[in-house]
């Protein structure tokens, strides 16, 4: 697997600017885009339909997604419809939601057969202050898991099941962009980026095996990494 870029900014919002631009590039591209949830991204899908209005290129997926009605507070998806989908002049191409609604295990097998050999050109992901990314929990059994996508327990709050895309399918992202802000997650960056591939910190097991890992953070965050 390649190495991970890291880029430090100043701010979370300089974060979110720096992965708007990243995802209005990507917009007027075109390809296959993999979304995170978060607070630092839905900051930046908001600045990235401001700057590309148009993404009728674009196929839109999930890393990952809580098994919640698609209005629920708690789902990814509903989060970048309020805060991208909405906001657009022209819609995505195509929009591939987990339906976390109808359980994990069944928005699981029918996500897989959606994704079937899809190539993923842009993976955004987030890191827990525990390391996890998607819904792969430290040290959880779904980190020795082949297919490409699973059924999860929830590693944290909240405290429902999960749906998520596996670890060969996030690495076979041809762009693999983390995106961390704030003191919080300064352990887990220390220990995704500047220490060993880890079970118990999921994020340290994330490359792009042919393609380009980058690591956006705010000084905060990389509070802890070697100088």
């Amino acid at each position: 697997m390649t190495d991970v870029e890291l880029v430090v900014v100043e701010d979370a919002h300089e974060v979110a600017a720096v992965v708007a631009e990243r995802l209005a590039r990507a917009a007027r591209e075109g390809g296959n885009v993999v979304l995170t949830g978060g607070r630092t991204p839905e900051d930046a899908y908001k600045e990235a339909a401001r700057r590309a209005p148009d993404w009728s290129k674009v196929d839109l997926w999930w890393g990952d997604e809580r098994c919640v009605p698609p209005d629920d507070e708690n789902s990814n998806y509903g989060m970048a419809k309020r805060s991208l989908l909405d906001r657009l002049e022209r819609a995505p191409r195509s929009v591939h939601r987990i339906k976390g609604e109808l359980g994990k295990e069944q928005a699981a097998a029918d996500y897989e057969r959606e994704l079937d050999d899809t190539e993923l050109d842009l993976l955004l992901l987030g890191v827990g202050p525990d390391g996890h990314v998607a819904s792969l929990f430290p040290n959880a059994p779904t980190l020795g898991r082949r297919k490409k996508v699973l059924p999860a327990e929830p590693g944290l709050e909240p405290f429902v099941d999960r749906v998520t895309l596996s670890l060969p399918v996030l690495r076979s992202a041809k762009e693999i962009l983390f995106l961390l802000a704030g003191e919080a997650k300064a352990d887990a960056a220390a220990r995704a980026f500047a220490g060993e591939p880890r079970p118990d910190t999921p994020a340290s097991l994330i490359r792009a095996r042919t393609g380009r890992t980058t690591a956006i953070l705010d000084r905060a965050a990389a509070a802890k990494l070697p100088a």
